[in-house]
């Protein structure tokens, strides 16, 4: 089933639609029924503009349309570049009734989302997700912000957008690289909530590898639909919102390590999630043959299996200025089975320290 199809974010009077499906881009009534306002600035960059403005620019016929075009990659994930847009939304002469419209990747739509969070104090904005791990993770849920050379995701705010367009025919552009890494976020899903979908995905990784139009489609809705539950319940992180970070302290610590924009997100979070399961076996949680299951999946993905070398001491560094420390513990999400995952930080500092010495070396 390839058709459009639509779930919503359960937050009373903020609720919101995912609309999922191929052709979305050259549906009016889609786009209208998602970017209401009459002014619109378009968020995109570089590399997305060129294949995908021009469809989204006929559907927003008889609007006034302003556009920001970025530069392409995650080391341009910054406030200067969120500057960029603000700047651009009062040369426009914006007013609050203004929507911002995110048409691009998960670093457009953190960019935009933060600039909307923070122009006058807060306007709509509307993602378009024209990237797997945009379309199955990042654009849902109302998390932006941009990095620091601290650390990723430092700075930003919960700002839930009015609308999500998932237009899976902009899946047919996306480079091999990026359509792997955002399989990383897909597992992912699987791994913390679903076992039945991560044996699928084994049944199925090649068919999403090929852009086989209903697997991509299934697998996009069940992600978005667990997502979307888990943000009902806990909209600002404070518990179960935290498991969706599975793999992302050490994958974090990876992106900033190695400078961003080295390493794809996905690509780091897939190398921290087989960290953790790797963990979660030494601490006696996770079989073996599960930690074998996991790693040879993201492997069929074509995802890194294995860390920089950047340093036990350096990974520790980064790691605890992840956003789950808490009174100076770093707490992580573990596997106590395939579809099970618990933050904790309940655990033999001792384990940690071996697993990173083990994976990322004792010294850079």
């Amino acid at each position: 089933m390839t058709e459009a199809g639509t779930l919503t974010i359960d937050l009373g009077d903020r609720s919101y639609p995912i609309v999922i499906g191929p052709g979305l881009l050259a549906a009016r009534e889609r786009v209208d029924a998602c970017i209401r306002a009459r002014d619109v600035l378009v968020v995109s960059n570089q590399t997305v503009a060129p294949l995908w403005l021009a469809p989204l620019r006929a559907a927003l016929a008889g609007r006034r349309i302003s556009e920001c075009i970025l530069p392409d990659g995650e080391e341009h994930k910054t406030l200067a570049i969120v500057g960029r847009v603000l700047d651009a939304l009062v040369e426009a002469r914006m007013n609050r009734d203004c929507a911002v419209v995110a048409l691009g990747g998960g670093v457009v739509g953190d960019i935009a989302g933060f600039a909307a969070a923070c122009y006058q104090r807060g306007v709509d904005y509307v993602q378009v997700p024209t990237t797997l791990l945009a379309q199955v993770d990042s654009s849902v849920g109302g998390k932006t912000g941009v990095n620091h050379p601290g650390g990723k995701n430092l700075i930003g705010a919960f700002h839930q957008p009015v609308a999500v367009l998932s237009d899976t025919g902009t899946l047919d552009t996306l480079p091999e690289r990026e359509l792997r890494a955002g399989l990383a976020e897909v597992i992912k899903y699987g791994l913390i909530r679903d076992a039945g979908f991560f044996a699928w995905l084994e049944e199925h990784i090649e068919d999403l590898l090929a852009r086989e139009p209903a697997a991509l489609v299934y697998a996009i809705r069940l992600c978005c639909a667990c997502k979307a539950a888990i943000v009902a319940r806990d909209e600002h992180e404070r518990g179960e919102r935290a498991l969706l970070n599975l793999g992302h302290t050490f994958g974090h610590a990876i992106e900033a390590a190695a400078g961003y924009g080295s390493w794809l997100h996905g690509e780091a979070v897939a190398v921290g999630m087989t960290m953790a399961a790797e963990m979660s076996a030494r601490l006696g949680w996770l079989g073996r043959r599960d930690v074998g299951r996991i790693r040879a999946l993201l492997q069929r993905a074509g995802l890194p299996p294995d860390p920089p070398r950047l340093g036990r001491a350096r990974a520790l560094e980064l790691m605890r200025m992840d956003k789950k420390v808490a009174s100076g513990r770093i707490r992580l999400v573990l596997l106590e089975a395939i579809g099970r995952a618990t933050l904790t930080g309940d655990y033999p500092p001792a384990v940690l320290d071996s697993l990173l010495e083990d994976t990322v070396g004792k010294v850079a």
